[in-house]
């Protein structure tokens, strides 16, 4: 899962990002109003972390912005003004939810992963697909009931796929994913493909059903069959 932290106080953030890497969450940082406009309109991420009081414009504009694009990222507002108006401006322009600072890493945590399962499960902490189960708090994949051992990119990738599920997704949005905006300085995406190739592997050989195709050419699709 990917997250965008859009604050201007380094240590906060790089606070935040330590405490959610530690739970297989890859975290990229925008410390300025103009790098967070620039993030949003070029990349996706599962849920930004948006301070709404940024040195070099308003948070609100971002969200604006997200709003104009049709984007569906999820996005907490964090922020040390507990202004009502500025908390009901930023939820009707789209906010998904709002915290006053100074506040709980691990509540944060529980709102971010509150919100991507209401956005990509339907609210579900389980995933189920015929022969196939996937438990997103304890982090684990069973087929027929048993427990098949996932890689964290391996298991990132899997919730990525049933998360767009019956979407043709390119190898370059899937390198994104992986690595964030590192996957801009790579020469080419071939360790996409090993990650996907073991991850195929894997399920198959426990007996899952062949529902990751290869879309010669383009990509791959989850197919929810």
């Amino acid at each position: 899962m990917k997250i965008l932290i859009i604050e201007d106080e380094t240590e906060l953030a790089k606070s935040i990002a330590e405490y959610l890497s530690e739970e297989s969450y890859l975290c990229e940082f925008a410390f300025t109003f103009y790098e967070a406009m620039y993030k949003i309109e070029t990349f996706q991420y599962d849920c930004i972390i948006l301070d709404i009081m940024l040195p070099d414009g308003n948070g609100l504009k971002i969200l604006e912005e997200l709003k104009s694009q049709n984007k569906q990222d999820g996005v907490i507002i964090v922020s040390a003004k507990n202004a009502l108006d500025d908390k009901i401006k930023g939820l009707q322009l789209g906010a998904d939810d709002y915290l006053t600072k100074p506040f709980h890493l691990p509540e944060l945590m529980a709102r971010i992963y509150s919100i991507i399962r209401r956005k990509q499960f339907n609210n579900s902490n389980i995933i189920t697909q015929n022969e196939l189960q996937i438990d997103l708090l304890s982090k684990t994949v069973s087929v027929n009931n048993e427990v098949i051992a996932l890689t964290k990119k391996e298991f990132d990738l899997l919730i990525y796929f049933i998360g767009n599920k019956n979407k043709v997704i390119s190898k370059s949005t899937l390198a994104e994913h992986l690595s964030g905006d590192f996957a801009d300085m790579l020469d080419n995406h071939d360790f996409v493909y090993a990650h996907v190739k073991n991850l195929k592997k894997k399920l198959n050989d426990a007996g899952c059903g062949q529902y990751l195709k290869t879309v010669y050419g383009t990509g791959y699709k989850w197919e929810n069959s």
